[in-house]
């Protein structure tokens, strides 16, 4: 699947989002090693901080599901009613899980450059320095 197509499945994802306060929805579509891809969306809450993110949310639905192979995610995000178009990159705790699951010299991470295009990081540009199973003596 190219990056342009996982990102046009990451902004049919963000139309399922639940953001009855801060009307910002985001979509994620993560892509794993075998080409199965796992569709997540934020979902808010009253109380702010048991909310989830678009991107853990896909993460844990794959999980779930046996997965612990991963080649990259798409995030598209923006205020509702408009086009996903803009730069809206994981926040750090999405960050922290995917250094739990992924290789961060491998792992893409595709966000709408706001021009139409796509714009790719690796999981290793985006957390340089970054926390993970190996930084325990794991992994």
């Amino acid at each position: 699947m190219t990056n342009e197509q996982l990102m046009m499945e990451a902004k049919k994802a963000r139309e399922r989002a639940y953001a009855p306060y801060s009307h910002f929805q985001v979509g994620a579509a993560l892509m794993t090693k075998s080409g199965k891809v796992y569709h997540g969306c934020n979902i808010e809450n009253a109380a702010y901080s048991p909310g989830n993110c678009a991107e853990r949310t896909a993460f844990f639905r794959a999980v779930y599901e046996g997965e612990r192979e991963f080649e990259k995610i798409a995030v598209a995000g923006g205020p509702q009613g408009r086009e996903a178009d803009g730069l809206c990159a994981p926040c750090g705790v999405c960050r922290q899980v995917m250094m739990e699951f992924c290789d961060p010299q491998t792992f893409q991470i595709i966000l709408a450059d706001g021009k139409g295009g796509c714009l790719q990081r690796s999981l290793k540009e985006l957390m340089p320095l970054g926390f993970g199973p190996e930084s325990l003596g794991g992994g």
